[in-house]
């Protein structure tokens, strides 16, 4: 019975805990046995806690609590008490956390039980692979890389090490690498989880979120995840009704758009053909969707001047001591924002005022938009980033995520799951973006479209192939 629970669905197991037929013992020795049997070829979770989940699994509260003793794995720029927590960065290698951040706490206090630190991109990116714990590898073709920057969590949901994965999104963390490995993942309104303690407490780009294999258990976690903290300014009480009952009633959008490329950017042929063979299916079943999207010209520009802005907030602190120990990539992201002038910024402020007016503009006319979670099918894990999409040239590693990271500003939430494969078989996901605080519909949508579709969650095993992407 241990082995074969990891291939229940998290809300299965959550019944089978709530009526004592398992415990969250079983469940944590279940998730062991899968992490040491596939995670030496993945390295999806590097740091692990295994003693602390035992010890963590016999509290009798537990099973009185939301999750009731589900184990998950955390994105290793979050904080678990008395664990490693490395941010992915030789800075913080030997750094151990004394006690659990806010986000993780109130997951914990709900019934989580930490498993493990996931592995992520070095300070930013979204190809997992790092100085401190080493490269992820996505489990459909190990030649390949998951994305990122929640990478391991998603590589940890798609081999079936966990039912559950905490991640971020900032420009698109939690949404690439579910589309590379085949999950769905939520990046929320700003304020529906609260977040750790971070330099700039009113940012509205860095957000926590849920991952998981399906839309329900999606929607089971986030209920773990939402709430007021009056440490978070931004955080706010969660709605009476449960998420996961809006997951568990689909209900198609009333009028839908897709866009491929946001009307601007460059985006490979198979996506392409993926996304138009999405649509077609959508159409088919009778759903209103048009070819639409906002204004979305000019969005990269402002998009990388406040990036720049945060990055100089969050690292400027650390550049004394550890300029040598930044990426090529970030340490670019950090004097990008150093060279700004007050007008540049103030002028990214203006455009992404105006562009959120006219996406809340477009957001009446149609209820969601959906769009590729990626430009690119998933690429080689030693390329740090694709040097050119559909013939034009990336320029900085946000380009080739600019699908994501555009959203981004928008501060809405936008939700990810799988919408097909390749003819080499690989993953390729949507997002779909909402009105700012309508989670509760998007749940209602993806399950809709995820019933459509019917591409059940598979827990895969690591495998290599020759195909080594484009």
């Amino acid at each position: 019975m241990t082995a074969d629970l990891i291939r229940l669905s998290a809300r299965r197991v959550h019944d089978l805990l709530a009526r004592r037929e398992i415990s969250p013992a079983d469940l944590v020795e279940a998730s062991i046995a899968r992490m040491e049997k596939v995670d030496g070829t993945v390295n999806a979770v590097p740091t692990r806690c295994f003693d602390r989940a035992r010890e963590q699994a016999k509290d009798p509260q537990i099973p009185h609590s939301k999750l009731g003793g589900i184990p998950f794995v955390i994105k290793d720029n979050a904080a678990v008490g008395n664990v490693r927590w490395t941010g992915g960065t030789p800075i913080f290698a030997d750094r151990i956390a004394p006690e659990s951040d806010r986000t993780i706490a109130l997951i914990e206090r709900n019934g989580g039980i930490p498993l493990g630190k996931a592995n992520l991109s070095e300070l930013g990116g979204a190809n997992t692979t790092n100085a401190a714990l080493g490269t992820t590898r996505n489990p459909w073709n190990t030649a390949l890389t998951c994305g990122g920057s929640s990478g391991g969590s998603a590589v940890a949901l798609a081999t079936g090490q966990v039912w559950l994965a905490h991640g971020n999104d900032v420009g698109g963390s939690l949404r690439i690498p579910a589309s590379f490995c085949g999950v769905t993942g939520l990046r929320p309104t700003p304020g529906r989880v609260p977040r750790r303690s971070i330099l700039n407490p009113f940012d509205t780009i860095f957000v926590d979120g849920p991952m998981a294999r399906d839309v329900g258990d999606l929607a089971l976690f986030f209920d773990a995840m939402v709430g007021f903290d009056s440490a978070d300014p931004l955080s706010a009480p969660s709605p009476d009704a449960p998420f996961l009952s809006m997951a568990l009633t689909p209900d198609r959008p009333l009028r839908a758009a897709w866009s491929a490329d946001l009307g601007c950017l460059p985006v490979d042929d198979q996506v392409r053909a993926l996304g138009d063979a999405f649509v077609a299916a959508l159409q088919k079943d009778g759903m209103d969707i048009d070819n639409a999207c906002p204004d979305f010209a000019g969005a990269l520009p402002a998009l990388l001047t406040l990036r720049g802005a945060n990055y100089v907030t969050t690292w400027e602190p650390f550049l004394e001591r550890h300029r040598h120990q930044f990426t090529p990539e970030v340490m670019g992201d950090i004097e990008h924002g150093l060279r700004q002038t007050p007008a540049s910024i103030g002028a990214a402020e203006r455009y992404r005022a105006e562009m959120y007016r006219r996406v809340i503009a477009f957001l009446g006319e149609y209820e969601v938009l959906i769009t590729p979670s990626t430009p690119i099918l998933p690429f080689a894990v030693e390329t740090m980033w694709p040097q050119e999409i559909a013939g034009v040239r990336q320029r900085t590693y946000i380009d080739w995520i600019a699908i994501t990271a555009i959203t981004s500003l928008l501060a809405c939430p936008v939700l990810a799951i799988p919408a097909g494969f390749s003819r080499d078989g690989l993953p390729f996901g949507v997002q779909i973006i909402g009105r700012p605080r309508s989670e509760g519909r998007l749940f209602q949508i993806a399950a809709a479209i995820e019933h459509l579709l019917g591409l059940p969650p598979a827990i895969i095993e690591p495998k290599s192939t020759a195909n080594t992407g484009k």
